[in-house]
Parts: C-alpha cells; structure tokens; sequence
C-alpha cells in the first residue's frame, strides 16, 4: 500500500522561502505522478504542482509559476516543494498525492494522500 508522509510545513513571513518534503513508500514509481495540492479555510482544494516521476516533468499553475519548484529525488521516494517569494494566500494545508497514470490536475484522479502539512505566510 502507498503510504506518504509530508513535513517541511511552518510559519514563514511573506517573501519568505519554505522547501516541503513528501517520503513515500509501497511503490516502485515509474510513469506515474506525484503532485502537491493545498486546501485553505472554508475554500475547496486545489492543485499547485506536478511531477512526472520517470522524466521530471513539472506542471504549474499561474499562481504559483515561477515561485514554486517541484523535484523528485527517485533514489529517496521523495518528492519537494521548493517555495519562494511565499504570499500570505499561500496560506493552506499543503498536501502530497499520487496519480498512477498520465498528469492530470483533477483531484479525484489522485489516489494516494498524506496527512497534510501546514503552511502559514504572515504578514
């Protein structure tokens, strides 16, 4: 079974800078994607960044294009979320995900999730 777990999460002043790490484990990652979401208060989750395990691929949206990094370590299972030039909307629980397929940022294609991570911009 796919298990994730996320850390990295904190409390950073706006125009701050925070990396976030998702360890995963139960698979051999391949042609799969792993990518990170966030869900703040009362508003629904939505996708911030993708990665394509085999060839490193990433997928941003404008939000957080050219601000956000996404990397993968395939030696370590482990994913990141290199964050820069950090907005008090960035403000959110930031999760990890898995999709076993093509990239997609629908969240209901993704079926492994870990337990979240909170991030929280001040200003």
């Amino acid at each position: 079974q796919v298990q994730l777990v996320e850390s990295g999460g904190g409390l950073v002043q706006a125009g701050g800078s925070l990396r976030l790490s998702c360890a995963a484990s139960g698979h051999t990652f391949n042609s799969d994607f792993m990518g990170w979401f966030r869900q703040a208060p009362g508003k629904e989750r939505e996708f911030v960044a993708a990665i394509s395990w085999s060839r490193g691929w990433t997928y941003y949206p404008d939000s957080v294009k050219g601000r956000f990094t996404i990397s993968r370590d395939n030696a370590k299972n482990t994913v990141y979320l290199q964050m820069t030039s950090l907005k008090p909307e960035d403000t959110a629980v930031y999760y990890c995900a898995v999709r076993f397929g093509s990239m997609t940022m629908a969240i209901s294609e993704y079926k492994y999730w870990g337990q979240g991570t909170q991030v929280t911009v001040s200003s």
